[in-house]
């Protein structure tokens, strides 16, 4: 049975979701249609907005409406200490710790050769004009325990090398295969307090 253009349009473009197949759209269309159309036009303004407004601090690339995000804007933050992370996720994660009092720099993604993913898509050009400062005195890797993520951590310790800075790597509590949004705070805190060491 042929739908309205519109009602096959929005159930589409829900499908842009991570995770949302057919079905799942079509349930949220119309429960939105159905009972929320208030809600669903909120959701329709924020979801304009954001995808204009929202852009990457020019610092960490993390997500934000300005020139800096609410972290690399914050004095009383120590600028001095940069954590690495694969995402915006990632922040939120380690922030909920509250162990963590540096800055981070977000790579919106790992090394991935096969799927085209290489320095310059991580952004690491930024970094380095960082490093290149001298105000940074430790960079904690904390890119995820997956291979693609051991090869980050790696390949960054190799870039940091030549200018003598300290490169630590989040320790116990990180479980092989594990992505940082999905562990507790308390595990994240352990993490992040016992810290090692990467040899060069």
């Amino acid at each position: 049975m042929k739908q309205s253009p519109l009602l096959e349009n929005m159930i589409e473009a829900l499908r842009c979701l991570p995770g949302v197949g057919r079905k799942s759209a079509q349930r949220m269309a119309y429960y939105l249609l159905e009972r929320d159309r208030t809600g669903g036009q909120k959701l329709a303004n924020s979801l304009a907005q954001a995808m204009v407004d929202i852009q990457h601090c020019q610092q960490c690339k993390n997500f934000t409406e300005n020139e800096l995000c609410v972290v690399c804007a914050n004095p009383r933050r120590d600028h001095s200490t940069v954590c690495i992370v694969e995402s915006p996720a990632d922040v939120i994660a380690i922030e909920s710790s509250g162990v963590f009092s540096g800055v981070f720099f977000v790579l919106m993604g790992h090394l991935s050769p096969l799927d085209g993913i290489g320095p310059e898509e991580l952004g690491l050009e930024i970094l380095e004009k960082r490093l290149v400062s001298g105000d940074v005195q430790e960079i904690i890797m904390a890119t995820g325990s997956t291979v693609e993520g051991e090869a980050t951590a790696h390949f960054i310790r190799d870039m940091v090398e030549p200018y003598q800075i300290p490169v630590t790597r989040i320790a116990q509590g990180v479980p092989m295969g594990g992505e940082l949004e999905y562990l507790d705070a308390n595990t994240l805190a352990r993490s992040i307090t016992e810290r090692r060491k990467l040899d060069f």
